[in-house]
């Protein structure tokens, strides 16, 4: 996918190309962000009415597919970022608003609970009305940029009761609100800042509420899901694409000295090849045509925005395989590049909704039957 920033994004992709390795080693991409943030890209999908590019949900999967090519944790960050700015978009003030267009304001989302996993549209975190305020309590297991974000879009039970959710938007500076980590040392995305977040008693002004009490699963299936489900899917093709790259230069570049031939003169690996550049086509193939049917309002856009975040991270697992199959013993070592992709691919089968979880709804759908 490409679009009219190409060029901007380009240079941009360099310089995050530059900083893959200390990002890797958990530095948040504070570098990348802020030149994304200079060129008007971290309000991509903001409306020309609060100064923003007013570009959807094709510009922003070309961004995230982009940078996944150099870095997977900060592709996740900007994921994140525009699932939330989507939101704020809709529903949010205006203020906030202009700040995403400016560059100046990094959002996230804060859905995930301990209590309820993957399940993320069931939030156990609670919202009491308190005069003119609302009090919030939670534990939140997993928000990316928890640590720098600005803000996040929240979820909690209604403050009305039920079991449905509300949303607000949340400062992180909110009192009572706390980021009990010191960083993210997992497998991999080791760079976006991945920590749960606790609100302790934080208050809130009533006015931070986006939508209506008890409309949060709404949103959440109308808006969240489409724009995470497409733009995760983006992440694990850029990574693809990288995966794949990577191991056809070094195929095609590592040599059998006493033979005079390459990796790459082998069959067998050309064939591995093979597979992994129909995958990363595929998966490729499929989110462009997901975006697609969402525009088009297509009778199968929920199913393909299903099937995208599916297919593409189970695709994503397989290529890294193979490409760590692919370039041997030199796979485990930073220089050849392939290690850290593999990594990072990892997580796109467990981030809410997980594959299992989104096979179940694909198998509903395909069966006519209520996904909830």
């Amino acid at each position: 996918m490409t679009f009219e920033y190409q060029p901007l994004l380009e240079s941009i992709a360099a310089t995050t190309a530059q900083r893959a390795a200390s990002v890797d080693r958990g530095e948040f991409p504070t570098e990348t962000l802020r030149a994304l943030g200079d060129a008007g890209l971290l309000g991509l999908i903001s409306a020309a009415e609060v100064g923003g590019k007013g570009l959807g949900l094709p510009a922003a999967a070309a961004v995230v597919e982009r940078l996944a090519r150099e870095c997977g944790s900060t592709a996740m960050v900007v994921c994140m970022h525009f699932c939330a700015t989507a939101v704020i978009e809709a529903l949010g003030p205006i203020e906030i608003r202009r700040a995403i267009a400016a560059g100046k304001h990094l959002t996230t989302l804060a859905l995930s609970e301990a209590g309820s996993r993957s399940q993320f549209w069931v939030p156990l975190s609670t919202a009491r009305a308190d005069g003119s305020d609302v009090v919030l309590d939670a534990r939140k297991s997993f928000a990316t940029s928890a640590g720098h974000a600005d803000s996040y879009v929240w979820s909690s039970k209604p403050v009305a009761g039920g079991e449905l959710s509300t949303l607000w938007l949340v400062p992180r500076t909110t009192p009572g609100v706390r980021v009990p980590a010191a960083g993210f040392d997992g497998l991999g995305l080791r760079g976006n800042d991945s920590s749960p977040i606790i609100a302790e008693a934080a208050r809130v002004p009533a006015t931070a509420r986006l939508g209506e009490d008890g409309g949060g699963f709404a949103i959440m299936m109308g808006t969240v899901l489409p724009w995470f489900n497409v733009l995760a899917a983006a992440v694990s093709v850029g990574l693809m694409e990288a995966a794949t790259q990577r191991t056809c230069s070094h195929a095609a570049g590592t040599q059998f000295q006493h033979a005079g031939s390459t990796i790459a003169d082998l069959p067998t690996i050309r064939a591995y090849i093979a597979r992994m550049r129909i995958k990363t086509d595929q998966a490729s193939t499929l989110v462009a045509d997901t975006i697609a049917a969402i525009a088009a309002g297509r009778a199968d856009a929920t199913l393909r925005v299903l099937e995208s975040k599916a297919a593409a991270g189970e695709a994503a697992a397989e290529v890294t395989d193979i490409a760590m199959r692919v370039c041997g013993g030199a796979a485990f070592r930073k220089e050849v590049g392939v290690e850290r992709i593999f990594r990072d691919a990892r997580a796109a089968t467990v981030m809410g909704p997980t594959t299992d979880v989104l096979f179940d709804f694909i198998g509903k759908a395909a069966c006519g039957l209520p996904l909830f």
